[in-house]
């Protein structure tokens, strides 16, 4: 008596790579796309809905981020496990998607073969990460900034002045300045603008 297949859901904003996703699992024998979406709100409605073994999931979309999927999944106690495809293979996302919930971390330059063995190993509890990222990760320790942080420096890389971004976050332009300040000082930059590169750099935005 043959197995069932593992069940899997795709979330990817770009409709040419989540097609590609969805044609090359669905050849293999042990595997079934039942659901694709383009943004993060809908994929968490299809994973509510479906409760796949697993949701793949880009790490930038619209709507809900691969890692905010995660941890949502994990805050509602949903069963489906997450790998995250993403161009992304900076040791900051890998170690921001472990904190998340998710237990794979794939380049989407990765062989079709290695994305399938990736998907058996998390279903069956294991952990799918590439060694080299594991280790890199490691060696760069924790990520620094908060999530306030975070927000911040991703307007501020847009080059937009502290007084926008205050009006965007519903924050005091003094609140911005300190967020800036904290964060260019934890990550030993001169400046908004080398701490936005040294985050991006490190995968911590």
């Amino acid at each position: 008596m043959s197995r069932a297949p593992i069940r899997i859901a795709i979330a990817e904003d770009q409709a040419l790579v989540l097609g590609a996703l969805a044609a090359l699992l669905a050849l293999e024998d042990d595997i079934a796309v039942i659901a694709q979406a383009t943004d993060g709100h809908a994929a968490l409605e299809e994973v509510r809905r479906l409760r796949p073994d697993i949701l793949l999931a880009d790490v930038e979309m619209p709507g809900l981020t691969g890692l905010e999927l995660a941890a949502r999944l994990v805050q509602e106690a949903l069963p489906t496990r997450v790998v995250i495809v993403s161009t992304f293979t900076r040791p900051g996302y890998l170690t921001r998607a472990r904190a998340a919930g998710a237990r794979g971390y794939l380049s989407k330059s990765a062989p079709a073969g290695e994305l399938a063995a990736a998907i058996r190993t998390v279903h069956a509890g294991g952990w799918a990460i590439p060694p080299a990222l594991d280790a890199a990760a490691r060696e760069a320790g924790p990520d620094p900034l908060t999530e306030r942080e975070r927000d911040v420096l991703r307007l501020a890389e847009q080059g937009l002045p502290n007084k926008e971004i205050a009006a965007r976050l519903a924050l005091s332009p003094g609140t911005v300045r300190n967020y800036l300040a904290e964060a260019a000082g934890k990550l030993g930059a001169a400046n908004r603008t080398e701490a936005g590169r040294l985050a991006r750099s490190n995968g911590w935005l």
